[in-house]
């Protein structure tokens, strides 16, 4: 359960990548963390003793979202939130292996990937809004290079859906900033995880820095970001391309 000695962490996605990555930082720090993800944790982090509680929940779906809310309110009690942390997302491919584009896909998966990857920080920054404003918290929410440039392999979709995550970040910290709630988004480029394919490696020399991110390099922004030496930061969106984003 949550205490008044520890900062508390809710965070989605949690059982691999990047957010799993972002829950062994936070708690390597020390923090309370509580997670969902439509998979159980990895059986060698049930001995975490700060991940304190995990809910199985699919985010792309709306009775889902608000049981995971439902629920980690139930957890928390009268404890505030001190980061809200929005990880999930998708980016499904087409019956033929294509990412979802403006010409091919059915436009109820559009609606999928936007129910995950945009509906569902919404509902939960207002979900967890009260107790995120007694902890004078901060919201991450993960977005993506893709949503700022065309990218080859993201799809439209996807990187729609990521663009209007990075808008929603900018109207949020526009609202939030009453409740003394900072709002703040991490834009990775390229980095290394068990979805990244062969195909990514073509992408590499168009990086300046020659290299693909790591997921723990990603972990240490978001949770810089939750800190007070970020304090004053708000509705700003981080880019962690090594360099990709200037061209």
């Amino acid at each position: 359960m949550a205490t008044e000695t520890r900062k508390t962490v809710v965070l989605t996605g949690a059982s691999r990548g990047i957010g799993h990555a972002t829950v062994q930082r936070f708690s390597a720090e020390g923090w309370s963390i509580i997670t969902c993800s439509r998979e159980a944790i990895p059986e060698e982090c049930k001995a975490d003793p700060n991940w304190t509680h995990h809910i199985t929940a699919d985010l792309g779906n709306t009775a889902d979202t608000e049981h995971f809310i439902e629920e980690a309110l139930k957890v928390l009690g009268d404890q505030p939130v001190h980061a809200l942390v929005n990880n999930a997302a998708i980016s499904p491919k087409t019956s033929f292996k294509e990412r979802l584009g403006c010409l091919n896909g059915d436009v109820e998966a559009w609606r999928e990937v936007f129910e995950l990857n945009f509906f569902a920080p919404l509902m939960l920054a207002r979900g967890f809004a009260k107790p995120l404003h007694k902890g004078k918290g901060c919201i991450v929410n993960i977005t993506s290079i893709a949503g700022h440039a065309i990218h080859p392999f993201a799809g439209s979709a996807y990187s729609t859906s990521k663009a209007a995550l990075s808008a929603l970040t900018r109207e949020l910290a526009g609202e939030f900033a009453s409740l003394g709630v900072r709002v703040n988004a991490v834009a990775p480029g390229e980095i290394e995880t068990a979805m990244v394919g062969p195909e990514y490696e073509a992408l590499i020399p168009r990086i300046p820095m020659g290299r693909m991110g790591s997921v723990d390099e990603v972990a240490g922004v978001v949770f810089q970001l939750c800190g007070s030496d970020f304090s004053y930061v708000t509705g700003t969106e981080i880019f962690l391309t090594g360099g990709q984003h200037l061209f």
